[in-house]
């Protein structure tokens, strides 16, 4: 109690949040079930785990293929809603009983120890809910503290840095809607095939995707519900939220750009302490250009006669030979050039040619020539010379052919 003056003050009591309470006690009912029938050492959880969520017709069926691909995993996604049908819950669903949140929390983190998925693995539909979400944080925070009781040990790969990426994949009502009974029109002619052929297997019809005011709702549970929930996940992991609703080749690029390489996420604090002093290749990217014309200015101001005698060994020397690679786009230069013993001159060149668009690189080598042979002991007496080989690059041209 505080007082000031004549009046006394009662702070607030902070009244504990629900949804962390209750995700507190089922995941430790979990947890303790995951040790006494898996065991402590045995819990070995995927490095990167891509948590993909979004609005029905968003796409997810279609676009997991490429975030499998784009992030180098090889194991089939994971679906929340196919664990419900697993033996184990159907044998629930069978006594009567229904699948509680403890259940799927368990039959979800269990099915993440299967070893296929140790290098990464994708997640479809879940985390939906608040308390889902808090479970989360707190498997993470398990993961943390596994990696760390584990660093030093022989067994330190099997409890890696994990990385979670929150994925959703959005669409505005509108597409949403139009998709889900695109997909029911599609599945009713599919099924109506199967019927008259009898050639293939009849797909499962959802009433929701036939009925305009249901693809609404679906839609709007998801926006109420589960995107609020995963929204109160953007500042404890990375949150990729990806526009699905362009054509298929942009919503590609989307995910490219959301899922570039992320070194805080993935690697030790050890190992990026390790390489931090070291610049990012966009940081360098940026400066780059300025910097090169900077350094041609100089070579004007300050090394007039080397410079121009570099240009003119590449207008009498390397053109030539470039221009009769010019379909091909690539030309393969050996030089003995004395001017090139002046290592400015290298530099020079390969700053000339960046400047006109070209990508060019250089090295010098050297190669015995025979200086003297005596020919009373037979020795040859070689002295170096260098050579220099450069690399020269550029956009070959395009040969039409007809018909």
């Amino acid at each position: 109690m505080t007082t000031t003056g004549t009046h006394t003050k009662t702070p607030e009591i902070a009244h504990p949040d629900p949804a962390v309470e209750n995700a507190q006690l089922i995941f430790r009912e979990v947890w303790t079930w995951l040790e006494t029938n898996v065991g402590k050492e045995k819990l070995h959880f995927p490095k990167e785990i891509i948590w993909l969520n979004g609005a029905p017709g968003s796409g997810k069926g279609t676009n997991t293929p490429f975030i499998l691909r784009e992030r180098g995993i090889t194991a089939a996604p994971v679906v929340t809603s196919a664990l419900l049908n697993s033996p184990e819950a159907q044998r629930i669903k069978d006594a009567g009983n229904l699948i509680s949140d403890p259940t799927v929390v368990r039959l979800l983190f269990q099915k993440l120890l299967d070893p296929h998925y140790m290098n990464g693995v994708i997640v479809d539909g879940f985390p939906r809910t608040r308390v889902q979400c808090e479970c989360l944080k707190i498997l993470y925070q398990k993961m943390l503290e596994l990696r760390k009781a584990h660093l030093h040990s022989a067994d330190a790969d099997l409890f890696p840095q994990p990385v979670f990426r929150i994925t959703v994949l959005y669409v505005d009502e509108r597409e949403s809607v139009e998709r889900q009974l695109s997909r029911g029109q599609q599945i009713i002619a599919h099924n109506q095939r199967v019927r008259e052929t009898h050639d293939g297997e009849l797909l499962e019809e959802r009433a929701t995707d036939t009925n305009e005011e249901a693809c609404r709702k679906r839609y709007r549970i998801f926006k109420e519900q589960a995107l609020e929930a995963l929204q109160s996940l953007r500042k404890t992991f990375h949150y990729h939220l990806i526009n699905a609703q362009a054509e298929l080749s942009k919503v590609e690029q989307n995910i490219i750009k959301e899922f570039q390489y992320q070194s805080l996420l993935e690697l030790d604090d050890e190992t990026i302490d390790s390489i931090n002093h070291i610049p990012l290749a966009n940081d360098i990217v940026i400066n780059a250009r300025q910097n090169l014309v900077r350094r041609l200015d100089g070579y004007q101001r300050e090394h007039t006669t080397l410079f121009k005698q570099v240009i003119y060994v590449i207008e009498n020397e390397f053109m030539p030979v470039i221009n009769l690679h010019a379909i091909g786009g690539r030309a393969e230069i050996v030089s003995e050039n004395p001017v090139f013993a002046h290592q400015l001159a290298l530099q020079m060149l390969l700053d000339v040619f960046n400047e006109r668009g070209y990508y060019a690189v250089g090295h010098t080598e050297t190669k015995d020539i025979p200086a003297r042979f005596d020919l009373k002991t037979g020795e040859i007496t070689c002295r170096r010379k260098p050579i220099y080989r450069f690399s020269i690059r550029f956009q070959g041209s395009v040969i039409r052919r007809g018909n």
